[in-house]
């Protein structure tokens, strides 16, 4: 099977003639924006073997919504307008995907990462002002993230039809068990997170649902059960639900992941024969149909990326 015919045939349950694999971090900083960022991509995706690309929205965390930058109380939110498809935050992302795309030596399927609206409101104002307006008026911030949802939708739709990637890798967050209830979350949470994920399906079916553990403390995973996507990737570690079980609580889906993305994690730091010991075991358990071998979330940007090679080069042992 080539690169693309095995993420495929994984994310649809049908036989591989290995785990697909698939790993991705952060570049350093000076490359995160422009041409920089592009070779990058580039220079990764092209020198180490892996089967998948996840292009990574570098740069493009902070909202820049000009009405939100400004935003004093709860009732300043309803002066928001989307940006809208020719405002740079948008067509320079579409404009990377494609020029990322463009360059890659292999036939991959290729993904974007956009976060759900509530993460991109955050970034942009701060999670205190976020939190305490959604106290006082919650009505004032629903009608902000539908806002920034029109703008998420329409990157998604543009990074298919223009850029040509196979789909987004969709980012929800902030659902920590200190923050919210699962009943609030749903509530005032989750309209904006389907909306944004449900007009994507609508362009693609190569999806997938990374539900983050960006915080280090376990979500209310029952919140993101039931949200429409082929493949969905978690923190493993931080759930303490492996692939099996997040198989099992996810209806059967596809999977992504099994490897701790954080320094301690024995990816990151340890040895040739611990990596690839990893492998075999995340293999024999979760088996070979529907999984992609991944990590929890986006891994440092120190990461050897030689380390990812080591992960190839046991699954094709196991071939």
């Amino acid at each position: 099977m080539n690169k693309r015919e095995r993420v495929l045939a994984a994310m649809n349950l049908e036989p591989v003639d290995r785990p697909p694999v698939g790993f991705w971090f952060h570049f350093l900083a000076e490359q995160g924006v422009g041409e920089a960022c592009v070779k990058a991509h580039h220079d990764y995706y092209n020198t180490i073997d892996v089967d998948m690309v996840k292009i990574m929205c570098d740069s493009y965390f902070d909202y820049p919504n000009p009405v939100a930058k400004a935003v004093k109380e709860p009732q300043d939110w309803y002066a928001m307008k989307p940006l809208g498809k020719d405002h740079p935050f948008i067509y320079e992302q579409v404009a990377r995907a494609k020029a990322v795309k463009e360059g890659l030596k292999d036939d991959m399927v290729v993904i974007y990462n956009v976060f759900a609206p509530f993460s991109l409101i955050r970034f942009g104002v701060g999670d205190d002002l976020v939190m305490e307006h959604l106290k006082k008026d919650p009505a004032a911030i629903a009608y902000a993230l539908d806002v920034i949802a029109e703008d998420c939708c329409t990157l998604c739709e543009l990074l298919v039809t223009e850029a040509g990637i196979d789909g987004v890798y969709y980012c929800v967050q902030a659902g920590e068990k200190n923050r919210f209830t699962p009943e609030y979350y749903r509530e005032h949470i989750t309209p904006t997170d389907k909306r944004v994920l449900e007009h994507a399906n609508k362009f693609s079916e190569t999806n997938v649902l990374h539900c983050c553990g960006w915080a280090g403390i376990p979500n209310n995973m029952e919140i993101w059960q039931d949200y429409p996507a082929k493949t969905v990737n978690w923190a493993c570690y931080i759930e303490d639900m492996n692939l099996v079980q997040g198989m099992e609580f996810f209806g059967g889906r596809g999977v992504l992941g099994g490897f701790d993305n954080r320094p301690q994690g024995v990816l990151f730091s340890g040895t040739k024969e611990q990596v690839q010991e990893e492998t075999r075991r995340l293999v024999e358990r979760a088996g070979k149909t529907g999984v992609i071998l991944g990590a929890d979330c986006t891994l440092p940007a120190t990461v050897d990326i030689k380390r990812f090679g080591w992960v190839v080069e046991a699954v094709e042992q196991m071939a």
